[in-house]
């Protein structure tokens, strides 16, 4: 097994994080960093405390959202993992089971 693989079910079962917790977790962020999802003209000021996200939090995720903007939501737990700041872990591990809520208040801008 790779270093990595290692890493990552390490993370995995101490927090008991699954992937898919990750996906959300990444979509989540895109989300914060662009609310409007990239459709140009369109500006959304959005209060995150609002949603459960704390300032500092909001920022993190922000900045993740902004290097992953494009990718794959699908990208390698310890890699996700690294970039989290302790207070976003913690939010995190917290608030796994609701991040798709988050998705569900921004529907694609092109769903009937």
């Amino acid at each position: 097994m790779s270093q990595e693989h290692n890493e990552s079910l390490q993370i995995q079962e101490i927090t008991k994080l699954k992937p898919k917790h990750f996906a959300d977790l990444v979509r989540s962020a895109q989300l914060v960093f662009d609310p409007t999802a990239g459709v140009s003209g369109r500006h959304i000021t959005v209060d995150w405390e609002q949603f459960g996200i704390p300032r500092d939090v909001a920022e993190n995720l922000k900045s993740l959202g902004q290097q992953y903007q494009y990718a794959s939501p699908h990208i390698p737990v310890e890699d996700i993992w690294s970039k989290l700041s302790p207070e976003t872990r913690i939010w995190f591990v917290e608030n796994k089971d609701r991040l798709w809520q988050l998705e569900e208040a921004f529907p694609a801008l092109d769903e009937d």
